[in-house]
């Protein structure tokens, strides 16, 4: 399986390259290993930006695509597909039939009984835009994407984790989060109506802590701009309290190696890195805590 999108900094995995090596393999083995690429979000973004960007059926070990009109798709939730490249890569595991509606039904869904309006939506929404005006939706979130991403940058204060070719989003990270965390720049910009989701990397990767945005079609320049003037506020008033992260390293003992202190008692040292991985995950429990609704 292949994403073209990742969640977590939008990213698109290269699926020719893993096309060409699993070819390859199944060359080598006798295997007949095929390619499902999950593309919920980059589905609705790379036809319309990077049309020569190989990553569907165009590569012959690709058999499944799935991807979700309620994000770049410009309809409200509850709809989505998975299409396959013929009947036959389509499993027979996957088939229901039906007939208690006078004949035999081959359907792939669970839900027998739904309302078709998301489809309408969807249906109303291709006749309407038409590729060319997908693609200058797609070119105006990657647009506004940009000048958030720039914005951020003249700051100074971050890192960009996100990639240039990939889902409009901007993932960043704090260049210093010796003092404060990115969950601190999250909590504080609420209070502006701004829900900007903190989080830590996945395994290996756990210590790096960042925010994003995902820039859809009703995110304007001017509220990127807003957006870059408010985190700015937030990083003055952040930079000014005292530090957190001291206050939460305070209550664990920073030597590097376990030794016995004045008192003859053992104390076990934690690496620098040990304990800001330790910080960060505090903040992410204390964040979640706090978190009420659904954003």
């Amino acid at each position: 399986a292949a994403i073209l999108g990742s969640t977590l900094t939008g990213e698109f995995e290269d699926v020719k390259l893993l096309n060409d090596l699993l070819s390859k393999k199944n060359k080598k083995t006798g295997w007949d290993t095929p390619i499902h690429v999950d593309a919920a979000s980059g589905g609705f973004v790379a036809p319309f930006i990077w049309p020569d960007l190989e990553w569907d059926f165009r590569l012959p070990l690709v058999k499944s695509i799935n991807v979700s009109g309620h994000k770049y798709g410009l309809v409200y939730a509850g709809v989505g597909w998975v299409v396959w490249r013929t009947k036959e890569d389509l499993p027979d595991e996957l088939i229901f039939h039906i007939n208690y509606l006078g004949s035999d039904q081959p359907t792939f869904t669970l839900n027998f009984s739904k309302g078709s309006s998301q489809i309408i939506s969807q249906y109303y929404q291709f006749i309407r835009l038409g590729f060319e005006g997908y693609k200058r939706v797609m070119e105006n979130c990657l647009e506004n994407a940009r000048v958030l991403r720039e914005g951020l940058e003249k700051t100074g204060r971050f890192d960009i984790v996100s990639k240039d070719k990939g889902v409009p989003l901007v993932a960043f990270s704090l260049k210093d989060s010796s003092k404060h965390t990115v969950f601190e720049i999250a909590e504080s910009l609420r209070r502006f109506g701004w829900i900007i989701p903190a989080y830590t990397m996945p395994a290996n990767a756990q210590h790096i802590a960042v925010l994003r945005v995902v820039v859809r079609e009703d995110f304007n320049r001017s509220l990127a701009e807003r957006l870059v003037s408010h985190i700015e506020q937030v990083l003055k008033e952040t930079d000014s309290l005292p530090s957190r992260v001291a206050v939460q390293a305070s209550h664990i003992v920073t030597v590097d190696e376990t030794q016995d202190n004045m008192d003859g008692k053992k104390t076990v040292k934690k690496s620098s890195r040990e304990i800001q991985e330790e910080v960060t995950l505090y903040w992410r429990r204390l964040a979640s805590e706090k978190i009420t609704g659904a954003c």
